[in-house]
């Protein structure tokens, strides 16, 4: 067997993408978690929003692409009405975020689903993805996929299969590490050591 290595250059991350997809609505799966609201956000706030981002993916993970895109970039994204934007609320906190992308006609792509650290293992991860797959497939779509990648939790990958999305395909993203280029705080991720330029 043989295998081989890539360098990755100073001041870079590197992940491990996996693509994830269904073709049809899973069965509905029971869930235990109770007291949360999920509201739309038409036209969030832009501080909102990057609040929340990083609450859910910036600190203990590696969410970034957002954080580095200008207001109107940023604002031309979430205003679009075929972008849904969500949060799930608890007791009158933002405690997750699910995006659901419908700009390419019959297709439906989970852009953004997480919680903040405090809600995980609550339950409150499979009512979320309960309400993704309800909304999703409740648009006319053919096909419903997402993806996931090694800075992000590793609970994300297996939690997806369970789903009931099948993964077809695998790539490497290499970008700039935003705890250097200052979208994110240097103690972020911890897991994953900054080797500086």
């Amino acid at each position: 067997m043989k295998s081989e290595f890539l360098d990755v250059p100073q001041g870079k991350v590197a992940a491990v993408v996996t693509h994830l997809q269904m073709f049809e609505k899973p069965a509905e799966r029971p869930t235990h978690f109770g007291g949360a609201t999920l509201i739309a956000h038409d036209t969030p706030d832009l501080d909102w929003y990057r609040d929340l981002y990083t609450r859910v993916g910036g600190q203990d993970w590696l969410w970034f692409s957002r954080l580095g895109m200008s207001d109107d970039e940023l604002v031309a994204i979430l205003n679009d009405p075929a972008n849904q934007i969500y949060s799930a609320n608890v007791d009158g906190r933002d405690v997750g975020m699910l995006e659901l992308d419908f700009r390419i006609t019959g297709e439906c792509e989970i852009g953004y689903f997480g919680l903040t650290a405090d809600m995980v293992g609550t339950g409150a991860g499979r009512w979320l993805m309960e309400q993704a797959l309800s909304k999703a497939w409740a648009a006319p779509i053919t096909r419903l996929h997402v993806h996931t990648c090694t800075l992000d939790s590793p609970q994300a990958l297996p939690f997806y299969v369970r789903s009931g999305f099948k993964a077809f395909k695998r790539e490497i993203e290499i970008a700039d590490d935003p705890r250097l280029v200052g979208a994110l705080p240097k103690d972020s991720a911890p897991q994953l050591p900054i080797i500086p330029e």
